[in-house]
C-alpha cells in the first residue's frame, strides 16, 4: 500500500469516526438547550468540554509521539465507545426529569461523559497532523492539510443535518445508539488498513513515555515567532468561546431545531469547497499572511452577522466563519509541520492545542452568565433596548447579538496588532528557512 493510498484511508476513517463524534457533540448542546431553555447550560457545557480537551492535549500529545500513530486511532475510537455505552446507560436508567435539571447533578455527569467520549476523538487530531509530515511531502503539506480540512467539513455537513432530527425524534438515546454502532465500524475499518509509518527517533534529551513540557517548551522558545503564534491562536480562540456558548443558542431562538441543523448542514458545504481550494491550490507563499488575513475577516464577519434578528444574515456569516476557518487551521498546521522535529510533533500539537484552547473555555464559561445575567436583560427592558433598540431590536436574542458584535471589534483590533508586531515577521521568516531546509521531516 503506497503512503499516499494509506492517508486517503486513515482521511476516510477519520471522517466516520468524526461524523460520531461531530454527532454526539451536537446533539448534546442542541438536547440540553431545549430541555432547560438556558445559554448559561450551553455555556457551561463548552466551557467544560474546552477545560477537558486542553487539560488531556498534553498527555495525548505525549501517547501520539511515543506509540504508532494507527494504534493510537485504535485507542481513541475504542475510548468513545466505552464512555459512550456508559452515556447511554445513564440515559436508560436514569429518571428522564432527572436530566434536564440545572441545578441536579444527572445532568452534568451525563454531560461530562458524553463529552469525554468525543475528547477522546481529539487523539486523532493530533496523530493526524503528524501523518501528514511523515507521509506526504513538505511541498504538497499545506494541499494534504486542505483535504484534511474538507474532510472535517464534511463530517461539520453530514452531523449538522441530521443531530437536529435525532434530538427531534429520539432526544440523546437514538444519538448514542447510532455512535455506538458507526464506532465499532470506524475501529474494524482502521484493523484493515496497513500504515507503513516511520519510527520517531527519540529527541536529544528525551526520555521515554514522558509528557516531558520543558523539552516541549525548549523546542517551541527554539523557533523564532513560534510562541507568538501559539499564543495568537489562544486569543483568538475567544471568538471560539463566544460561539460556543451563544450560536446554538441564537439559532434556535430564530428557527426549529430541525431547520438549524438544516441551516448548518447548508453553511458546512462551505467548509467543504475551502478545503478542496486549498488541497488544489495551497495556501501561497506566504501561509502565516493568509492566516492572519483570514482571521480579520474571521472577526469581521463575528462583528456583522447580527445586526438584525435576521435568518438570512445568520446563514450568511455561517457560510463565510466556515468557508475562511479552514484557511487559518491549516496555515498554523503547515507552519508546524515545517518548524518543528517530527519526534516531537505530536507534543507540540498537544501543547498549542491545550495553549489555544485554553481561552475557549474561559470565554464560554463567562459569556454564558453574562449574556444570561446582563446582556440579555439589558437588550429586553434596559438601557441598551431604550438606546438603540429602535433599530438593533430587543429581546433576548438581541442580547446575544450584542455579545457576538462586541467580540468581532475586539478580535479585529487584536489581529491588526498582530500583523504589526516584530513576531510575525520572525516566524514568516523562520517558516520559509525551514521550508528549504526539511526541519519537520522524519529522520
Amino acid at each position: 500500500m503506497t503512503q499516499r493510498r494509506a492517508f486517503h484511508l486513515i482521511l476516510a476513517n477519520n471522517l466516520l469516526q468524526n461524523l460520531v463524534n461531530f454527532t454526539v457533540w451536537f446533539a448534546l448542546v442542541f438536547w440540553a438547550f431545549l430541555e432547560t431553555r438556558s445559554v448559561f447550560v450551553t455555556g457551561m457545557i463548552g466551557g467544560i468540554y474546552l477545560v477537558l480537551g486542553a487539560g488531556l492535549a498534553p498527555w495525548f500529545g505525549s501517547l501520539v509521539d511515543h506509540h504508532a500513530k494507527r494504534a493510537v486511532m485504535l485507542w481513541s475510537s475504542a475510548a468513545s465507545f466505552g464512555l459512550y455505552a456508559i452515556a447511554l446507560a445513564v440515559v436508560l436508567m436514569a429518571p428522564p426529569a432527572a436530566l434536564t435539571v440545572v441545578a441536579g447533578a444527572g445532568l452534568w455527569v451525563f454531560t461530562g461523559i458524553a463529552m469525554l467520549g468525543v475528547i477522546a476523538g481529539n487523539l486523532r487530531m493530533i496523530a493526524l497532523p503528524t501523518l501528514v509530515t511523515a507521509l506526504i511531502p513538505p511541498d504538497e503539506r499545506d494541499k494534504a492539510n486542505g483535504l484534511v480540512g474538507m474532510v472535517s467539513g464534511l463530517g461539520f455537513l453530514i452531523t449538522s443535518a441530521i443531530s437536529g432530527f435525532l434530538v427531534a425524534w429520539d432526544g440523546m438515546r437514538g444519538t448514542l445508539v447510532l455512535a455506538l454502532v458507526a464506532t465499532i465500524l470506524a475501529f474494524g475499518h482502521m484493523l484493515t488498513i496497513r500504515l507503513d509509518e516511520p519510527r520517531a527517533e527519540p529527541a536529544e534529551g528525551d526520555a521515554p513515555r514522558r509528557i516531558d513540557l520543558s523539552g516541549t517548551l525548549a523546542t517551541i522558545s527554539a523557533v523564532p515567532g513560534l510562541g507568538a503564534l501559539i499564543l495568537f491562536a489562544c486569543f483568538n480562540n475567544l471568538l471560539g468561546g463566544v460561539f460556543m456558548a451563544l450560536m446554538d443558542a441564537y439559532g434556535l431562538s430564530l428557527m426549529s431545531v430541525e431547520a438549524w441543523g438544516l441551516l448548518w448542514a447548508g453553511a458546512s458545504s462551505a467548509f467543504i469547497v475551502s478545503g478542496a481550494i486549498i488541497a488544489r491550490r495551497g495556501l501561497g507563499p506566504n501561509p502565516l499572511r493568509t492566516l492572519m488575513l483570514v482571521n480579520l475577516a474571521v472577526w469581521l464577519v463575528a462583528a456583522l452577522f447580527s445586526v438584525q434578528s435576521s435568518i438570512l444574515l445568520l446563514g450568511l456569516g455561517c457560510v463565510l466563519w466556515l468557508f475562511l476557518s479552514p484557511f487559518a487551521e491549516a496555515a498554523e498546521q503547515t507552519a508546524l509541520q515545517q518548524v518543528v522535529p517530527y519526534e516531537r510533533q505530536g507534543r507540540v500539537f498537544g501543547f498549542a492545542q491545550a495553549v489555544e484552547n485554553s481561552a475557549a473555555p474561559l470565554m464560554s464559561v463567562l459569556t454564558g452568565p453574562v449574556t444570561q445575567f446582563w446582556a440579555i436583560p439589558l437588550m429586553t427592558d434596559g438601557v441598551g433596548a431604550q438606546a438603540v433598540g429602535a433599530w438593533y431590536g430587543t429581546g433576548p436574542e438581541r442580547g446575544m447579538a450584542l455579545v457576538f458584535t462586541l467580540a468581532g471589534l475586539a478580535g479585529m483590533a487584536l489581529t491588526l496588532a498582530a500583523m504589526a508586531s516584530p513576531y510575525y515577521r520572525a516566524l514568516s521568516a523562520a517558516v520559509r528557512e525551514a521550508g528549504s531546509q526539511g526541519v519537520g521531516a522524519p529522520r
